[in-house]
C-alpha cells in the first residue's frame, strides 16, 4: 500500500514538472519576472538578421533585439504548429539556411 502511495505521488510529481514553463530568464527561453508586456515580439527588432546565416547567435541576438522570449528557425516545407504566440519569433530561412523574414507569432 505505502510503495503504491509513493509511486502514485511520484507520478504526479513528473506529470507537473512536463507541465511547467520550461527555461529561465537568464537563458532567455522561458518567462521573466515583470510586466504583461515583458517578453512579447517586436519584429522590427530583428530585421538586422535578414540576409544572414541563421546561426546561434544571430538568432540569439535576433531574439533579443526582438524582446522575445523564445524564437524558431523555420525551415523551407518545415511543418509547424499554426497557433500565435505573441511572445515567440519566427526566423524563416532559405534551403542554404539564410534568414528570408522575421515574423513574431
Amino acid at each position: 500500500m505505502a510503495l503504491k502511495l509513493i509511486l502514485g505521488s511520484a507520478t504526479l510529481a513528473m506529470a507537473l514538472i512536463g507541465c511547467s514553463t520550461p527555461g529561465t530568464p537568464a537563458t532567455g527561453t522561458g518567462p521573466a519576472a515583470g510586466g504583461a508586456s515583458e517578453g512579447l515580439c517586436n519584429a522590427q527588432g530583428a530585421q538586422f538578421a535578414i540576409g544572414k546565416a541563421a546561426g546561434a547567435s544571430v538568432v540569439e541576438s535576433a531574439r533579443q533585439r526582438s524582446g522575445s522570449y523564445m524564437a524558431r528557425v523555420l525551415r523551407p516545407n518545415q511543418p509547424v504548429t499554426m497557433d500565435f504566440n505573441a511572445h515567440r519569433l519566427n526566423l524563416e530561412v532559405d534551403a542554404a539556411g539564410v534568414i528570408k523574414a522575421a515574423r513574431c507569432g
